[in-house]
């Protein structure tokens, strides 16, 4: 197995770490020159990529990569990848046995805080998830028409170490933002990388949700956080009078309880299945800041 990320950031890089520790080859990409350094030193092989051209030394790695893992989000134009292979994985990846895409619980859209599987509808709002939802189909189309299969990994609300509710607490930007009735998922990124893998070994194609057992309020989050660190919690901020980013705000237009049961009956288990539990890791192993 060889396996190829494209965009190994935080999610990527998890990624990348559990290839590496199942003793198979992981290459990743980069935008940045500067970011080089950094695979290389956690034992992936780097690569640049800007979405705009692929380099020969980049080339000549596609022709032996076995699993591709796509972790760059789309833009208006569509997927990046696709656009410069012109959708023809065979002849660009000849070796090719898998692709994994990364992308969102958000392109379900909002379903008023109900439980939404792989088979409920997307009804994406914002920009962003409609860009989603369109590369998630173009993988597909693309996997399809050259007997390759793809899985869809719709994540959840990214966390884990260097990222999280006590390094926001400890720099002093951490907010607890009350919503009637709103809820979120959440997933390790340890857990990103285990489920890829094994759905990767499996060579297991399809749709499935990559988020914990607990959907659970925001505020919740950081009040476990801060009771852990034994600091005074923020004060609560209505959520209709909060200064928040635009961005920021845009994510409490979707309220949904998001089942991970499809990878599960699979035989996958996730390893931090509440907020609670992997928080407490995190705290105890001295791991929260990274």
């Amino acid at each position: 197995m060889q396996v190829m990320i494209f965009g190994a950031g935080y999610s990527g890089q998890a990624i990348g770490t559990e290839t590496l520790a199942r003793g198979k080859a992981a290459f990743g990409t980069t935008r940045s020159t500067d970011k080089l350094a950094e695979l290389g030193s956690r034992g992936i092989t780097p690569y640049i990529y800007n979405g705009e051209t692929i380099s020969p030394q980049l080339r000549r790695a596609m022709q032996t990569t076995t699993h591709l893992v796509q972790s760059i989000p789309p833009g208006a134009e569509g997927d990046s990848l696709l656009r410069l292979t012109n959708r023809d994985l065979r002849t660009c990846f000849p070796s090719l046995q898998w692709v994994g895409y990364l992308s969102t619980v958000g392109v379900y859209g909002n379903h008023d805080g109900a439980w939404v599987d792989e088979t409920t509808p997307c009804h994406p709002k914002s920009a962003r998830a409609l860009e989603r939802v369109a590369a998630e189909r173009a993988w597909m189309d693309a996997g399809a028409a050259a007997s390759i299969p793809v899985a869809v990994l719709r994540l959840a609300g990214i966390y884990g170490p260097g990222r999280n509710a006590f390094v926001n607490l400890d720099r002093g930007t951490a907010h607890r933002i009350i919503k009637k009735d709103q809820v979120f998922n959440r997933i390790r990124v340890e857990d990103i990388g285990a489920a890829t893998l094994f759905l990767a070994s499996s060579e297991t194609g399809g749709i499935f949700n990559i988020a914990d057992n607990e959907p659970a309020p925001p505020q919740d989050v950081v009040t476990e956080a801060a009771r852990l660190m034994g600091v005074v919690p923020p004060a609560e901020q209505a959520f209709e009078t909060a200064e928040m980013r635009p961005m920021a705000r845009s994510f409490y237009g979707d309220n949904k309880r998001i089942s991970n049961a499809a990878i599960c009956n699979l035989g996958f288990q996730f390893a931090h299945r509440d907020y609670r539990a992997s928080l407490a890791d995190l705290w105890t192993s001295g791991r929260w800041n990274g």
